[in-house]
């Protein structure tokens, strides 16, 4: 198998613990111009929107972490990542899709000002007090899902709590973690010697301290930064109008395919 991915993906990160979980073998592979939306070769023709993760088994060629995951436990069914009960599989599906939507945004939105300079003075305070504090409520909804249980998937480690771990991990990352004491902290505590997820995460960090010059990049033309429909929402109820204008004006953002005018 090779997946197509990039390590400061959340999906990607997804998509490479569930592979590791399972025990299977697959090699990865950034795409060349990946960021830029001129991505071409291969991966363009098995993701059209050229967005990673993408994975290639054999014939199949899937894009979309959810449809990924959803593969490897057809195709690779044991062990199993979701649980049998079907309120149980909702619950962790429930969780996927917030954690792929409203906490991806916040933390996508904290990079934009963070790495590539979007905001700066008052208006990236402003921005990062308002993450700061959207962040705060997921983390308190994650708490209620988690309760008394030690995962997100109840007794044992599954695909909630893998679809929730890239997420809260760069919130810790970006200093917007809980207290030590908390249960999502100890929740951490318990996810991160897990082999797939250290693996997972090391190579996120590695990837990080790389993006110094992130700001360059992006005025050179070099990146243009995908504003997918969750992330666009969160630039506007966030303090991003002008940000999103500036962009187009720039020519610095795209969206997803089909692409307008």
């Amino acid at each position: 198998m090779l997946l197509y991915e990039h390590p400061l993906s959340s999906y990607a990160q997804k998509v490479k613990i569930a592979l590791r979980e399972k025990g299977l073998d697959f090699d990865v592979e950034t795409p060349a111009a990946l960021g830029s939306g001129n991505a071409g070769g291969a991966f363009a023709a098995a993701s059209p929107r050229n967005e990673v993760p993408t994975l290639i088994d054999g014939e199949a060629r899937i894009f979309d972490s959810t449809i990924i995951l959803e593969y490897l436990e057809d195709k690779y069914p044991s062990p199993p990542l979701l649980l049998r009960d079907p309120v149980a599989r909702a619950n962790a599906r429930m969780i996927e899709d917030v954690c792929d939507t409203l906490y991806e945004a916040v933390n996508w939105g904290l990079s934009e000002v963070r790495w590539f300079k979007r905001a700066e003075g008052e208006q990236a305070e402003k921005m990062r007090a308002t993450a700061a504090r959207q962040t705060a409520e997921l983390q308190a909804w994650l708490t209620e899902r988690l309760g008394k249980s030690p995962w997100f998937n109840g007794d044992a480690f599954g695909w909630a709590d893998l679809s929730v771990a890239p997420y809260l991990n760069r919130s810790f990352f970006y200093g917007l973690g809980t207290p030590a004491d908390s249960p999502l902290a100890q929740w951490r505590d318990r996810l991160c010697p897990r082999p797939s997820v250290a693996a997972t995460f090391k190579e996120f960090e590695a990837a990080a301290a790389g993006m110094a010059n992130a700001a360059d990049r992006l005025a050179s033309g070099t990146i243009r930064r995908e504003y997918r429909d969750h992330r666009l929402e969160w630039m506007m109820k966030s303090g991003g109008v002008q940000i999103v204008l500036d962009g187009l004006a720039k020519n610095n953002i795209r969206f997803t395919w089909p692409l307008g005018n």
